[in-house]
């Protein structure tokens, strides 16, 4: 089964421009209507959490910024461990389920936690441990199954389909609210049964696809010996240097609720923005990278959140300069978190694919941690202007200094 394709040139070195039929393949949508239902669960509890946990629990932001990056670096722990365990035991399908269930689990997990700021933390980073086992596998799954050629637009389906679930994530988080009179507990039981088909799905329809590969040669050492060559060494840097002056979602969000004055209803909507404009970009960005190039799209859309960020910051505060930021944190999602998977992909032996691309996904995730960390605590010191200021210009200055060294060769 295939969907929708296009024709594009042949990108093999020394052959002619050819026309070719570019196809996702079924292994691809499968794993993106995983991804689309998880997604529904996970932004059920991302769109009201912050909320929660500032509003409800009194939490200030260097507390919050605490947890975030909790939240956010949970992954940088075990995204090495899971890529290599699914590569040496070749089962990425399986290793892939296990950080899909976990996850799923703690969301049982958050009904139990109640109002303690340290179970919920406990429960996060499990939750976040999850997600960090299944993401390198997964991407691995993508990446094999499809055209090399293509990668970019593979990725752009499967976040795509990924962002849908985003988008209705929110909208079922406020209905539940709605219907159980302002229940938290009740947003958390469903988004853990929405979890559970995820798991299902994953199960009935997604195809395992492991490299043929000598486990011997599958080892921690060969994953991190990878950072020898060259190529990749440069991008898993640079991706940790980009994460590192990077504002997490949760932070652009409580943002523009102060900014704005947004009320508590409908917080929830603010990440609708964002997924909406992720949903239409996704593809046309990835197909974009696969023509011009991976890394300056990738470059493209870090200038975009150092735009929203300084609209966030600005003199001006109008109704339409809150929509112009939301929109450019969805064109920043949709011009890096596949197309940067495209990119790495390549530069991986088929044997290490997931183990190397969760080399990557750890420096991102790491510097992403600390980043939560210093914001959180750059806005306690500073307060909400200059704290925005700074990080916007930390990213411009990080973003022209990866387009001179353009770490990735087209």
């Amino acid at each position: 089964m295939y969907i929708a394709a296009s024709r594009t040139s042949d990108l093999a070195a020394g052959n002619d421009r050819k026309p070719a039929l570019r196809r996702v393949a079924a292994n691809v949508v499968a794993l993106g209507l995983v991804s689309l239902v998880t997604d529904v669960s996970s932004e059920m509890v991302t769109a009201v959490l912050p909320l929660y946990l500032v509003l409800g629990l009194g939490l200030n932001p260097l507390q919050f910024g605490l947890l975030d990056g909790l939240y956010a670096g949970a992954t940088a722990v075990v995204r090495v461990l899971g890529g290599h365990l699914a590569d040496r035991w070749r089962r990425l399908k399986a290793v892939a389920g296990l950080g899909y269930g976990l996850s799923a689990v703690c969301k049982l997990g958050l009904v139990a936690a109640g109002s303690s700021v340290a179970a919920i933390g406990v429960v996060l980073a499990a939750d976040r441990t999850g997600k960090g086992i299944r993401t390198a596998p997964r991407d691995a799954l993508i990446s094999l199954s499809s055209e090399p050629g293509a990668l970019g637009r593979s990725f752009g389906v499967h976040r795509a389909l990924d962002t849908v679930g985003a988008f209705l994530g929110p909208l079922v988080a406020m209905a539940v609210l709605a219907l159980s009179l302002g229940s938290y507990t009740s947003v958390f039981f469903t988004s853990f049964c929405i979890a559970a088909i995820a798991v299902l799905l994953l199960v009935l329809f997604v195809r395992d696809r492991p490299a043929v590969v000598d486990r011997d040669g599958v080892s921690l050492r060969a994953a991190f010996d990878l950072l020898r060559s060259k190529d990749f060494r440069r991008i898993t840097i640079w991706a940790a240097l980009l994460g590192l002056v990077t504002v997490g979602d949760s932070f652009i969000y409580l943002l523009l609720q102060r900014r704005w004055d947004v009320a508590a209803t409908y917080f929830p909507l603010l990440p609708l923005g964002t997924a909406g404009v992720y949903l239409l970009l996704a593809v046309p960005l990835g197909r974009l990278a696969d023509r011009i190039g991976r890394w300056p799209v990738f470059l493209g859309g870090h200038v975009a959140l150092c735009l929203a960020l300084v609209l966030i910051c600005g003199p001006q505060a109008g109704f339409w300069l809150a929509v112009v930021a939301l929109g450019l944190h969805g064109v920043f999602y949709a011009a890096t978190d596949g197309v940067l998977m495209a990119a790495a992909g390549p530069l991986v032996p088929s044997g290490l694919r997931a183990t190397g691309l969760a080399v990557v996904q750890t420096g991102q995730a790491a510097a992403r941690m600390l980043s939560s960390v210093l914001f959180g605590l750059a806005w306690t010191l500073w307060d909400l202007r200059p704290a925005v200021f700074v990080a916007a210009a930390a990213l411009a200055a990080v973003a022209l200094a990866a387009a001179f060294v353009r770490p990735v060769r087209p």
